[in-house]
């Protein structure tokens, strides 16, 4: 091989994976790059994306200049006059409830995946036993929220055609509003939720139990180890790498929840939640600049729960 050929073929093999990664580049320009910098241009613009944000300051109110609709987002639902008065409406706010979004699906999905993961591990008929508690992840969330819509039918009536009030009902009891009243709605919501992504849940666990090297249980066994310890010193702290970001994940679902919400009750009666009031600005009000400042601080909400589901990819990389 000539010295003259040596350059030639670094420089094709510098230019050759860029020729294959174009069309990828393309596509990813197109349909993820230029729709995330007209969403940050439109949010700091007014209600039709023609002026600043700052046009829309009203005199003597707090003014953040071009970051006008971002001082919208983080404080329009919030009483400032005093400290417990903030903090109350911050938990009626649609911040304070994806946050209990958050800490109620997230446990229930998890610690219920890993519980049905554990115990159909055992039964004789794990297969169908796993289809079944999977089988809600097959329904669109549209239609499960319709058919739990259905299962909460509160009816002014003497027969109600809710599956949960007519029970309530037979045994003597009043039917209750599940959707509308403040105190529980947010609850009946949130077993949808669940219903729909413990099997999610159940078969990554279960997946990640399966891996846990039987010569270890067995031995702790024999060591006198009963059934609750060695579910809790050994498989627990084994599998939780997976466990870690399963969490991530639904707590990254459950900041983008949308659709449960907006088919059961439109975020009506204090169940409105951050992607629902994205949506209302956008769509209902009209109001662009405010519906993309609420979708840039929803995205930037996300970012680091991704950030960490990937260093956490990276790291285990690196160990095998």
């Amino acid at each position: 091989m000539s010295s003259q050929s040596v350059p030639k073929i670094m420089k094709q093999g510098g230019l050759a994976p860029w020729l294959y990664l174009l069309p990828a580049l393309l596509i990813m320009t197109f349909f993820i790059v230029y729709p995330m910098i007209n969403t940050i241009s439109l949010s700091l613009k007014n209600r039709d994306g023609s002026a600043s944000a700052a046009t829309t300051c009203v005199e003597g109110n707090p003014c953040w200049g071009v970051f006008e609709n971002y001082r919208y987002a983080l404080t329009a639902e919030f009483d400032t006059t005093s400290f417990s008065t903030f903090w109350t409406s911050f938990w009626q706010s649609s911040y304070g409830n994806t946050l209990k979004w958050i800490v109620l699906m997230v446990s229930g999905t998890v610690g219920l995946g890993l519980a049905f993961a554990v115990l159909a591990d055992r039964v004789r008929y794990e297969a169908l036993a796993k289809a079944i508690i999977f089988m809600p992840m097959a329904v669109s969330f549209v239609g499960a929220g319709i058919i739990w819509k259905f299962v909460y039918d509160y009816g002014t009536q003497q027969v109600q055609i809710g599956l949960l009030n007519s029970i309530i009902t037979s045994l003597g009891g009043q039917p209750i509003a599940f959707l509308s009243v403040p105190q529980i709605n947010t609850l009946a919501l949130v077993v949808v939720g669940v219903w729909i992504w413990t099997g999610f849940c159940m078969t990554i666990l279960s997946a990640a139990l399966k891996a846990v090297p039987d010569e270890v249980l067995e031995a702790a066994r024999v060591d006198g180890a009963t059934e609750w310890t060695v579910f809790w010193r050994i498989m627990v702290p084994i599998i939780m790498p997976t466990i870690t970001v399963v969490v991530t994940t639904m707590v990254i679902n459950v900041l983008k929840l949308f659709d449960i919400v907006y088919v059961m009750t439109g975020g009506n009666f204090g169940t409105d939640v951050i992607a629902n009031r994205m949506y209302t600005e956008m769509y209902i009000n009209f109001n662009v600049g405010r519906g993309t400042a609420v979708a840039v601080v929803l995205v930037l909400a996300i970012i680091p729960f991704i950030y960490f589901n990937i260093k956490r990819f990276l790291a285990q990389e690196e160990m095998r």
